[in-house]
């Protein structure tokens, strides 16, 4: 059953991979570049300038250059550290450069700043071409005067640890920075945009992914604010940030360009991949192998912990289906988890949940879920994530791990580690969420 739930695993993986939905989207019949539904004529284009951050930046580099090397002019994508191309992949002259992810480093600043000198000299007749992935928020940093980037990465960590949802966390970085929130498309004005964009964020919002860089910011000051509120940082944050945002709030400070804001005009976001497609893939492939399927239709979202007793709870409803004469079953999620640090463990938001959704189903017989980060990173880890089963508690008891007090101390990397269940997939340089996958038979 393990080989089949990896099976079902790596046909979603390979459902996201970058470089084909690029190119599935991008097409080019000699002078006519076709995005999605808009047509390019590049009779018309002077120069094309490619610019990325993102986890997923170096293959969807790789396939726009495939489709368009002749025409290119520059180019500089930014991405984690590791998540480059092989040594002999050629694709100049777009330069890959690595930085800092979750939390945005020098390497970060700098290499955003290269990105923005590519914009200086923009003209009418220029096409740039953004690719946008996962991570990208912390990749594209350039903070506004005044905010360090200490000051940035200390509100960035500490926000994580609050449980702070990515979008709490966008809302904020957008205000403190001179490149999100729709603010780089004011950069490469007046050229015309196209963004690639291979979401990492439920029901695709342009304002969320990777800060929403080239699409319009409908929060606010005052929303970044509220949000650093309702998490418990306000009081307890730089006060460089403090005292930006306040003055943003007071009118001192211009907003981030709004919906309606003409430079969008010019601008075409288009969505290449998402978790839906991930999911989608897992669905097919579990069908493939005779598993009857259901597939939960939104977006799941929460604490780790309070979410896998919905996992649980939906684990014994498959096994009860199975046991009243159904065929294999299969149970199908997508979404992202949070996870409030209390404890000094090692872990991340996939192995959380795996965790204590084992707590939940212990004694549970034949079933087996997997909770999968589809970048293949959970949390600061080189784990994806982990497989579980009914007969995980138990048989860790008997090796002396108790799984609770692994639990308690956020340190669910170790609890697997020493289980034998972690999943580790490598780094996959594609990025849509996580995906949960539940068998029974």
């Amino acid at each position: 059953m393990d080989d089949t739930l990896y099976t079902i695993i790596n046909t979603a993986l390979r459902a996201v991979d970058p470089f084909n939905a690029v190119k599935n989207v991008l097409h080019r019949e000699g002078n006519l570049l076709r995005c999605g539904d808009t047509d390019y004529n590049l009779d018309t284009i002077d120069r094309i300038t490619v610019i990325g951050f993102g986890k997923a930046g170096a293959p969807m580099a790789q396939a726009v250059h495939s489709r368009l090397a002749d025409r290119i002019a520059a180019g500089a994508v930014i991405v984690k550290y590791g998540h480059t191309l092989p040594a002999d992949a050629d694709i100049s002259p777009i330069a890959i450069l690595e930085a800092g992810h979750p939390v945005p480093d020098e390497n970060g600043v700098r290499h955003t700043r290269r990105l923005i000198e590519l914009l200086a000299d923009i003209r009418p007749t220029d096409l740039v071409i953004a690719l946008i992935s996962g991570g990208g928020s912390a990749l594209l940093v350039q903070p506004v005067a005044g905010v360090s980037l200490a000051d940035v990465q200390s509100l960035t960590d500490r926000l994580l640890k609050a449980g702070a949802p990515i979008t709490a966390i966008n809302t904020v970085r957008k205000h403190l920075s001179r490149v999100k929130g729709g603010q780089l498309a004011k950069l490469a004005e007046p050229a015309r945009i196209v963004s690639l964009i291979l979401s990492d964020v439920g029901g695709d919002p342009l304002d969320s992914i990777a800060s929403g860089p080239t699409a319009p910011d409908p929060g606010t000051f005052a929303d970044a604010i509220a949000a650093l509120k309702k998490y418990g940082l306000w009081d307890d944050i730089p006060p460089a940030i403090a005292d930006h945002l306040r003055d943003g709030a007071a009118g001192v400070h211009p907003e981030t360009p709004k919906p309606g804001d003409a430079v969008f005009t010019r601008v075409q976001n288009e969505i290449i991949a998402n978790n839906r497609t991930a999911i989608d893939a897992a669905a097919e492939a579990a069908r493939a192998h005779g598993f009857a399927v259901s597939v939960h239709p939104d977006f799941v979202e929460g604490e780790a912990r309070h979410v896998a007793q919905w996992v649980a709870e939906n684990t014994r409803q498959l096994r009860k289906t199975v046991d009243t004469g159904g065929k294999p079953a299969a149970f199908i999620f997508g979404g992202e988890t949070t996870v409030t640090i209390r404890g000094n463990g090692l872990g991340g938001r996939n192995m959380e949940l795996a965790l204590a959704t084992a707590l939940n189903i212990a004694g549970l017989p034949r079933v087996r879920v997997a909770c999968v980060a589809t970048d293949g990173n959970d949390g600061p880890t080189d784990a994806a994530g982990a497989i579980i089963s009914g007969e995980t508690v138990a048989a860790a008891a008997k090796r002396g791990l108790n799984a609770a007090a692994f639990l308690q101390n956020n340190d669910s990397y170790h609890f697997f580690e020493a289980s034998g269940e972690l999943l580790k997939t490598g780094a996959t340089n594609t990025n849509v969420n996580d995906i949960g996958l539940v068998l029974a038979w």
